[in-house]
């Protein structure tokens, strides 16, 4: 949406609904394009914003307003739709008061009407995570070619930072713009967020979602006092995501309700916790589906998140970054794994360096689908599916053989566990498990045998992948294969482990 449309801008003259982009920070990939947008006469402003500590609702009092934009959509490519849903003059009545507290988490607000200070103090009094914040900015707006471009200098508290936003009603265009200035790949960050870092103000707790096409995992870390992160909560919830995705390319309306209610209530347990900084991250699943933005508006409306769709090699290295931070390694060449439902990602290098990673198409979902195997199967069925797993990891061939090859993700925790005969899983126990080749074979026939019902019987199996873990099974045995090796390290941490240390260490 258009943040700050001004009566007086010939740019935007009234209120049209814009996807948005909006990044913060240096800009020396658009530096020409931004000069040029500099030598446009400034609109200068000041506000005065209600600032949460968790919510990124825009809540601001602007030439006596109380405006209050909402998150409404989130397309496939990250940009994002805001949409004004009021715009009231002091004093404002308790439906329009409400309104923005129920935007910013607040309790319902109980007096028939409210001035601004009646307004700030209630707030202020109702949670210690939020803040009333003056901000003047400083804005230069332009046209490239169709598309609106404004650089920001905003300063708050003393502080000031830059930002670029790129709106257009056509989200395609905004995309090319991205492209054009040199600026995709950053990420999309709104005003409340972008605030909050400038006062480095964020929650010290932090819940990270991986939404993945088999599961949704969770991590909440806490850091206290910029100390070590501590993890409070780390689980995971099979919704498989992207059932039946194999055959029609699109996630399921019953696969995306599901996964949008385990969501859903993951967030509110975090919530209940008290001021919490939710990040959520999509990966094959989402990335291979055409309607995405179906699940990602769902996951919007149902739990006021964002689910940021992360590209093949980011997720790669994130998962890279926590598998290697916590394992011991022989040598110096380095394997990291991740077989996913939806897609398998791979990493090369050193535990120092980060030398080639890549994604491709296999997963455990996909294969199970294409080959039936949720219940007992023959022989045969096994050696087809291996065999098309490894024409399909092709790309892994003829390489140096690693001197560690380190698995991550559920699959491999599950083979880890099944070979340990945790009857309660134990991640520390999990993490660092050695398995050989003759064990995935063992349960590989332990899997084949059996229906998926049998499976769940199985003492260290999650109940929940039984119908996946035969084709996971095969998807991890070729990747050792193929590597050259004869065995792999399982780690517990994966790719919601590479982001809370990425974003904590943000934060420091």
């Amino acid at each position: 949406m258009n943040a700050d449309t001004d009566p007086n801008d010939p740019v935007a003259p009234g209120v049209v609904p814009r996807w948005e982009w909006r990044g913060f920070g240096n800009f020396d990939e658009a530096l020409d394009v931004l000069a040029s947008l500099r030598a446009h006469p400034a609109v200068t402003s000041d506000e005065t914003y209600l600032l949460s500590r968790s919510r990124d609702a825009s809540v601001k009092v602007r030439a006596g307003l109380l405006d209050l934009k909402v998150l409404q959509h989130v397309d496939g490519a990250g940009l994002q739709l805001w949409v004004p849903t009021l715009k009231a003059g002091f004093p404002v009545s308790e439906g329009a008061a409400a309104t923005a507290f129920e935007a910013l988490g607040l309790p319902t607000p109980r007096r028939p009407r409210y001035t601004l200070e009646e307004l700030v103090r209630e707030a202020l009094g109702s949670r210690d995570d939020v803040r009333v914040l003056d901000v003047h900015k400083s804005r230069h707006r332009s046209v490239l070619d169709g598309c609106m471009v404004e650089y920001t200098e905003l300063t708050a508290d003393g502080l000031t930072t830059r930002t670029v936003a790129v709106e257009s009603p056509d989200s395609e265009l905004v995309s090319a713009t991205i492209r054009g200035l040199g600026l995709d790949g950053r990420p999309n960050t709104c005003v409340a967020k972008g605030l909050r870092s400038l006062l480095g103000w964020e929650p010290t707790r932090l819940a990270v979602l991986d939404v993945g096409t088999n599961s949704v995992k969770l991590n909440v870390s806490d850091r206290r006092d910029g100390g070590v992160p501590r993890t409070e909560l780390d689980t995971a919830v099979v919704t498989r995501l992207g059932e039946g995705q194999a055959e029609s390319g699109r996630l399921s309306s019953a696969a995306m309700r599901r996964t949008g209610n385990a969501i859903a209530r993951l967030v509110e347990t975090v919530r209940a916790e008290g001021p919490t900084e939710i990040v959520a991250v999509g990966t094959a699943g989402l990335r291979q589906a055409p309607n995405r933005g179906d699940f990602l508006d769902l996951v919007l409306a149902r739990s006021d998140v964002v689910v940021q769709v992360i590209s093949g090699p980011e997720e790669a290295r994130l998962a890279y970054r926590a598998a290697v931070s916590s394992l011991p390694r022989t040598g110096g060449r380095l394997l990291v794994f991740d077989s996913g439902g939806g897609s398998s990602q791979f990493t090369f290098g050193s535990p120092d360096a980060i030398a080639e990673q890549f994604s491709l198409d296999v997963g455990a979902v996909h294969l199970t689908d294409r080959f039936a195997l949720t219940g007992a199967v023959s022989r045969d069925t096994v050696d087809a599916a291996l065999a098309a797993v490894e024409t399909e990891l092709v790309r892994l061939a003829g390489r140096p053989r690693p001197d560690t090859v380190i698995a991550i993700g559920g699959t491999s925790t599950n083979l880890a566990a099944v070979s340990r005969g945790l009857a309660v899983y134990d991640p520390d126990v999990v993490h660092g498990t050695v398995v050989d080749l003759a064990e995935v074979d063992r349960q590989i026939e332990l899997y084949r045998c059996r229906s998926a019902q049998e499976r769940r019987e199985i003492l260290g199996l999650q109940p929940a992948r039984a119908a996946v873990i035969l084709a996971g099974a095969c998807i991890v045995r070729t990747i050792v294969t193929i590597s050259g090796q004869d065995r792999l390290t399982v780690s517990d941490r994966g790719l919601r482990h590479g982001v809370a240390a990425e974003r904590l260490a943000a934060h420091v």
